[in-house]
């Protein structure tokens, strides 16, 4: 296994870009996120090619401190143990890693094997697609709208509080703060609102070529079980799907609910990454 580390994205988006949007769906988390680097929305980074010959082997990607992104693009035998002693050798601090199920347990173990690190299953995840909303959803009560400075104090809560539901975070106040500035100021989140009062939020994110995410979906206790972020994500969904081909999001599988939800406005899952934390 040949490797290179890549300090200019651009560099690195040659050699990858055209193989990844083989399967733009799948891979549009990496996709996205290689974007946001490439528009100087991460002052750190870490990016890097593991190849045999002509051949991309594999694609990593990591933002201190989100865990190492990992897609294989073509196995061969002992390579997450190569990649694991080559990103050793780089000293690369890593907190943890997200891919495809079978790719992320393999390097996890390997990583463990060289650093002695435990592996914790952080979550078991859906990657989900949808192409066109399911035709007659029921709707609740209300109208969406773009968020904008004046939600802003009431959006940061709403992260922290979404951060501790779904265990991917703990930011600081000031560091949610900063996040939810960034998202109004990119016009990123909308919320549903129930005559005048804001009850759910959602937010979209990495726009590729053909596609778009969604996440950030979030309903305070005292409003759920009122329909109200199934028919903000239907709505929202319909409208994105004017513009892309494809709309995208990540499901925690352990919470029956979300999965339902979605599976009702017309998301089908199409792959099972998983986040693997080091300990």
């Amino acid at each position: 296994m040949d490797w290179k580390r890549y300090e200019d994205p651009m560099a690195f988006s040659e050699q990858i870009e055209s193989l990844l949007y083989k399967g733009e769906d799948r891979n549009s988390l990496f996709l996205g996120i290689l974007s946001q680097i490439r528009n100087g929305r991460y002052e750190e980074y870490f990016l890097g090619l593991a190849t045999e010959g002509a051949q991309v082997l594999a694609a990593v990607m990591m933002t201190p401190p989100h865990p190492l992104q990992l897609i294989i693009l073509n196995e061969m035998p002992e390579l997450a143990a190569a990649l694991a002693r080559q990103l050793k050798k780089e000293n690369a601090d890593i907190p943890g890693v997200i891919g495809d199920k079978a790719a992320a347990q393999k390097f996890a173990e390997a990583w463990a094997a060289e650093t002695g690190v435990a592996v914790e299953l952080q979550m078991d995840e859906g990657l989900y697609r949808i192409d066109a909303v399911t035709k007659g959803l029921e709707k609740s009560p209300g109208t969406w709208r773009v968020a904008n400075k004046r939600d802003a104090d009431l959006l940061e809560e709403w992260y922290l509080l979404f951060e501790k539901d779904t265990g991917i975070g703990s930011s600081s106040h000031k560091e949610a703060a900063a996040k939810i500035e960034q998202f109004l100021d990119d016009k990123e989140i909308y919320v549903w609102e129930v005559r005048g009062e804001v009850v759910s939020c959602m937010k979209k994110s990495r726009p590729s070529k053909h596609g778009i995410s969604v996440g950030f979906v979030f309903t305070p206790q005292k409003y759920r079980k009122k329909g109200y972020a199934r028919t903000l994500v239907a709505e929202v969904t319909e409208e994105l799907l004017l513009e892309f081909d494809f709309v995208m999001l990540y499901t925690d599988l352990k919470n029956p609910t979300s999965n339902k939800i979605y599976s009702e406005i017309g998301y089908e899952q199409i792959a099972n990454p998983v986040h693997l934390r080091f300990k």
